[in-house]
């Protein structure tokens, strides 16, 4: 069965099966201690951490092992602002980043840059955000991530880092998606990653402060990690993630030209085998191995379990695959349709023949979909959510109804519209917010804005042509 989400967790890598088996004999004693056990534990933590801040670009004490990536953004973010009080409480992030860092984030004043419609930040933009606000409440912290988890898109760390260092702002890079691809090249403050994203095992993050930094732990006292991360270390597993990096590493060149060649041919294949889909992303600066397309009328969870039943897994932004029902903050910050959204993301050794037999099953499956949600489909019928609004301007009542139906019964009721029409599109899905205006640009038709309802959001589409 075809496993495409590795951008989630990576399947475990041979050599972290190798190295956590050996380490479990040989590293299950506190490496702290002096006797003949202790040394041993230390000298393979020692070489764990040597190695892992090699493929990181830092020195091995400047590299503390996490309970997980998401750990570790968390103690980068909070050691970082309570270390520049002084300076502000500020931390400038993109509108992309990882949930994570928006949690961590989220504890203080968050000044969020904006991305265009592939996902990117832009340099002057994000250098804009670094001075003081309007209250003279200045930044403490800047993070940008190297590369997005949902769309691949790769943003413009060393640029940005640039203007962090012109501004006297430390910069944190997530760099959980890109580090099995290779090092950040730029020069960062604070770098995050987890094991699981490279094929090393899960339960294990690592962060990197640069020498210099300034730099307070917020976690509870311990003397272990250098005082960073508290607990005991998972040694086993710090020492397969550390082997796995390497491992990864050595196969990282060859294995994404041949993973970006797979995706140039789901990304350039899907649009002509599916109608009515939206490849997201930045077609060039982007990961190797992960790609995200939008399907119009289709329900994202639906599809996910269709291509389950098939022997594909793969992920989605979709709203309809979270249990708030909201879109991906990834996709709306960027604009672009959130329906029937899929992520492909290809472990390292993906068959060619495997991706030919996605793009095989995947037409028939989306249209099955689309059949299910009643989807338009040749010349339009009446909708079923049709009613007249006042003055004879047609609406569509699609409350209570959740995605794709409000797009669904919008796209029925057009043709029969004469053009220059306007149509109000009644929805409580927070989803439509995103997908009506995405669906216009698609059908090139005129999106009007929206305004408060009595019991939802009105949705104002002028038909155009």
């Amino acid at each position: 069965m075809p496993y495409f989400d590795a951008a989630s967790s990576a399947p475990l890598h041979p050599v972290a099966r190798q190295a956590l088996l050996a380490a479990l004999d040989e590293g299950w004693a506190d490496p702290a201690r002096l006797y003949r056990e202790g040394r041993r534990a230390r000298l393979l933590l020692d070489a764990a951490r040597e190695a892992a801040a090699e493929a990181v670009g830092c020195r091995p004490d400047e590299l503390t092992f996490t309970p997980s990536g998401t750990r570790a953004v968390h103690l980068g973010v909070s050691g970082a602002v309570s270390a520049r009080r002084r300076a502000g409480r500020r931390v400038v992030v993109s509108a992309v980043e990882h949930s994570s860092v928006l949690h961590a984030a989220g504890r203080f004043a968050v000044t969020e840059v904006p991305v265009d419609r592939l996902g990117r930040v832009s340099e002057s933009a994000f250098a804009g955000a670094l001075g003081p606000d309007a209250s003279g409440e200045g930044v403490a912290l800047a993070c940008l991530q190297s590369a997005n988890h949902e769309t691949g898109t790769e943003q413009p760390v060393a640029e940005v880092a640039g203007a962090c260092r012109e501004a006297g702002v430390p910069l944190l890079v997530d760099a959980a998606q890109s580090l099995a691809w290779g090092p950040v090249g730029a020069e960062w403050s604070l770098l995050a990653g987890s094991a699981h994203k490279w094929g090393g095992p899960a339960g294990v993050g690592l962060l990197a402060v640069r020498k210099g930094v300034r730099f307070a732990p917020q976690e509870p006292a311990d003397e272990r990690e250098s005082g960073r991360s508290a607990g005991f270390e998972n040694l086993p597993a710090i020492v397969a993630a550390a082997a796995s990096l390497r491992a990864v590493r050595a196969e990282a060149a060859a294995e994404a030209v041949r993973l970006r060649g797979l995706v140039d041919r789901i990304r350039a294949r899907v649009p002509g085998l599916v109608p009515d889909v939206e490849v997201v992303g930045d077609p060039v600066r982007r990961l190797p191995h992960l790609v995200t397309f939008s399907c119009l009328y289709v329900d994202g969870e639906t599809l996910l379990h269709e291509l389950d039943r098939a022997g594909f897994s793969v992920s989605s932004g979709s709203s309809c695959t979270s249990s708030t029902l909201a879109p991906s903050h990834v996709l709306r910050a960027m604009g672009v349709l959130s329906e029937g959204n899929v992520r492909v993301s290809l472990p390292p050794g993906t068959e060619s023949a495997d991706v030919d037999r996605f793009l095989a099953v995947l037409p028939e499956l989306v249209a099955g979909v689309r059949a299910k949600a009643g989807a338009p489909a040749g010349p339009a019928r009446p909708g079923a959510g049709e009613s007249g609004g006042a003055g004879g301007s047609p609406v569509v009542d699609a409350l209570g109804r959740r995605c794709p139906i409000p797009v669904i019964e919008l796209a029925k009721l057009l043709p029969r519209v004469p053009v220059g029409t306007t149509i109000t599109v009644l929805s409580d899905d927070e989803a439509a917010r995103l997908d009506i205006p995405a669906w216009c640009e698609m059908r090139g038709q005129e999106y009007l804005g929206e305004r408060p309802s009595d019991r939802g959001t009105a949705y104002l589409v002028r038909r155009v042509s």
